[in-house]
């Protein structure tokens, strides 16, 4: 059991200096002067720290992406400490381009790790093929049979994609939602959107022509297609935008011209970055990170002064409220999880908390992977 005191509390919603008890792995109480007559709680002085809900990162490539450019070029398995140096205390794995070395069971066992190593983790069936990839024989029972799975990756308009069909995708996501409606679930069909052919014009049509609702379909990757997004977002669809803090004007101004209410923003961590040349053959590759997701949200609050509780919703409560999760997810609310991350002064990431436990504290980490040969801190370090 914890109590944060005199922090500057966003739940996102700004409400002042307060107190926060979390109570095993919930949050019990928020408010001021909390005195709760519990021998063995641990204080925390969050004086001059703002305490927000933890970083929920829904496109992580979990188990690695990569492999264009050959075996060699596959991309590392994401770590336990890469998570908590990020604030991310909820995320969603995926497969990416490779399918082939790489599969859906090993997929969910890795979800199923990161679960046991303490934070929350899920994961979508499917890959950048169609017909998709799958650990049942079929997308929907994976959704409806395995608790992880929330949904279903795909890839569209991308010279490495399989170009399915406006019918092969209405019959895709047709599974997916009564898949999502037997299971509870929000049913997504997650979408790399790529820089040819129709990108969004056969999800809108769809939309406008089947009576499918827009929500079931998340295009990601929007920052590469600003204009597209924002009519996707008009229509009442969430668009995902990858964290490219350099970039942060151009999220700006997308943000100045359609708000926040359908947006949301990822990492594409230990994804693969391929650097092609003009005959889309491979002359390098790279490895995605997951500090760019908060980095980009500090750099639109101090760099273009968006209020905070506008730019930390943007990977909290509009993330938790995207895939069902809120307000358990992305709220410091009491019976929200005890997800949190406490910023410094300067707003840089400086204590984690996962389900009530602490992760990380005054910039030192408190946990790692199973098999992670890093050097750890106590509590009272």
């Amino acid at each position: 059991m914890y109590l944060i005191k005199n922090a500057v509390v966003y739940d996102p919603q700004p409400k002042g200096i307060n107190d926060v008890l979390v109570v095993n792995d919930r949050i019990a109480a928020v408010g001021k002067d909390l005195n709760p007559q519990i021998p063995t709680i641990k204080e925390i002085d969050g004086s001059g720290k703002t305490v927000v809900p933890g970083f929920i990162d829904q496109h992580v490539h979990v188990t690695g992406g990569g492999g264009e450019g050959g075996f060699h070029t596959r991309t590392p398995e994401l770590m336990l400490s890469t998570v908590i140096n990020a604030g991310v205390t909820t995320l969603v794995g995926l497969l990416g381009t490779d399918s082939y070395t790489k599969s859906v069971e090993n997929l969910v066992s890795k979800t199923k790790a990161l679960k046991n190593e303490g934070i929350t983790a899920y994961c979508l069936t499917g890959a950048y093929v169609y017909p998709s990839v799958t650990l049942t024989g079929s997308v929907d029972k994976d959704i409806v049979y395995i608790d992880e799975i929330l949904g279903c990756k795909l890839a569209v308009s991308d010279h490495r994609c399989s170009h399915p069909t406006k019918e092969e995708l209405i019959r895709l996501v047709s599974d997916i939602r009564m898949a999502s409606l037997i299971a509870g679930k929000p049913g997504v069909l997650h979408i790399h959107v790529g820089g040819v052919g129709n990108k969004l014009k056969d999800i809108m049509e769809i939309v406008r022509e089947e009576g499918i609702p827009i929500t079931h379909f998340r295009p990601t990757h929007m920052d590469c297609h600003l204009k597209e997004a924002m009519e996707f977002m008009e229509m009442g669809g969430w668009a995902d935008f990858t964290a490219e803090p350099d970039k942060a004007d151009e999220l700006y101004d997308v943000i100045c011209k359609s708000g926040i209410e359908h947006m949301t923003v990822s990492s594409d961590s230990n994804g693969s970055i391929p650097v092609w040349n003009d005959q889309k053959e491979i002359v390098d590759v790279k490895v995605g990170g997951m500090k760019p997701l908060y980095q980009l949200i500090r750099n639109l609050i101090v760099d273009f002064d968006v209020p905070i509780e506008t730019a930390i919703a943007l990977i909290t409560s509009n993330v938790a409220k995207a895939l069902n999760l809120y307000p358990e997810k992305g709220a410091l609310l009491p019976g929200s999880h005890g997800d949190l991350v406490l910023l410094d002064e300067n707003l840089h990431v400086d204590t984690v908390m996962a389900k009530g436990k602490l992760m990380m504290r005054n910039k030192k980490l408190l946990a790692k992977g199973t098999f992670e040969d890093i050097p750890l801190c106590t509590e009272e370090a």
